[in-house]
């Protein structure tokens, strides 16, 4: 009598260092449903360590992939994991940037090479290189500098940057990130952030949410315990399931865990209307610029 081998069973590790295996039926932004056998269980996904799917040959599965009208940017539905497995996976999208007068990092979008970062990375730049790291079959990381970088929009009330890596080797194909939705990272909620500071490559370091809307002239930024040097400007902020749901871009000088990321919800917005941002290298001038207001003469004089 001949018995069917039983189809292998994903795992999922909590954070609490308990284990369950069984079938993941479902996974929304907030829980996920495992199907154990004898019953359906809902995790809630803040409590989940990592996920081995053995149901599929890659590590993870990517669901409901989505962006925008033109395909500049993705986003997907991603099951969580561990800081090392995201950071394996994910951080050959992230770049360092050079400019004549410093280093940022950036993080690629689409399979056209377009790339984020911030404006202050390159604000007065023109001449740009990146540096990718291109995983080989054997596991081996290399580095490849590209030169001739093309700026294609800018935003310097943002503080945001789009530009545009060449792709010199046809057969090369870009590793691109995906975008988080809309909704801000909640208050302790895990994120961690790739980059390149003080020149030190594909850097990774992790913390929490301190606070989703810390106001600096009229910005909300999403001020985080995770560590952001000089070089980490421009680089991707991701939740635990790898999606950016932010651009780090500034710490406070003086203080411990004081880093801030611009919410994912700016930059698509930006993308969305990168016309309006254009750049011209022939007329500085193009493109929307946000000046402020003239103040009134007499203060005490307030037409409200």
């Amino acid at each position: 009598m001949a018995f069917a081998m039983p189809a292998p069973a994903d795992t999922v590790m909590l954070k609490s260092g308990h284990r369950l295996q069984g079938s993941v039926l479902k996974k929304t932004d907030r829980e996920l449903y495992v199907d154990i056998g004898v019953d359906v269980v809902r995790i809630p996904l803040e409590r989940i360590e990592s996920i081995d799917e053995k149901d599929s040959e890659t590590p993870a599965k990517i669901s409901n992939v989505s962006g925008d009208e033109d395909g500049v940017f993705l986003m997907a539905s991603l099951p969580p994991k561990s800081v090392k497995d995201l950071a394996e996976e994910y951080g050959e999208g992230v770049v360092l940037i050079e400019t004549p007068s410093g280093l940022g990092s950036g993080f690629i979008i689409n399979d056209r090479g377009y790339c984020v970062t911030n404006y202050h990375v390159v604000e007065a730049e023109t001449r740009i290189s990146v540096t990718i790291f291109d995983r080989q079959q054997t596991g081996d990381l290399v580095r490849k500098r590209i030169d001739d970088v093309k700026i294609l929009a800018l935003n310097q009330y943002f503080d945001l940057a789009l530009l545009q890596i060449p792709n010199k080797d046809k057969d090369y194909k870009f590793r691109t990130v995906y975008l988080a939705g809309d909704a801000v990272p909640k208050e302790g909620e895990s994120v961690f952030a790739i980059g390149s500071p003080l020149g030190l490559e594909r850097s990774v370091s992790q913390g929490i949410v301190s606070t989703r809307s810390r106001n600096f002239d009229g910005i909300l930024y999403i001020q985080t315990t995770t560590e952001i040097n000089p070089g980490n400007s421009g680089g991707p902020l991701f939740n635990t399931r790898g999606e950016v749901v932010g651009v780090t871009n500034m710490k406070l000088i003086g203080g411990e865990g004081l880093g801030f990321a611009i919410p994912i919800s700016y930059v698509k917005h930006f993308l969305r209307n990168r016309d309006a941002y254009a750049f011209d290298e022939k007329n500085p001038n193009t493109g929307y610029r946000y000046l402020d207001p003239p103040r009134r003469k007499n203060p005490s004089n307030d037409p409200g």
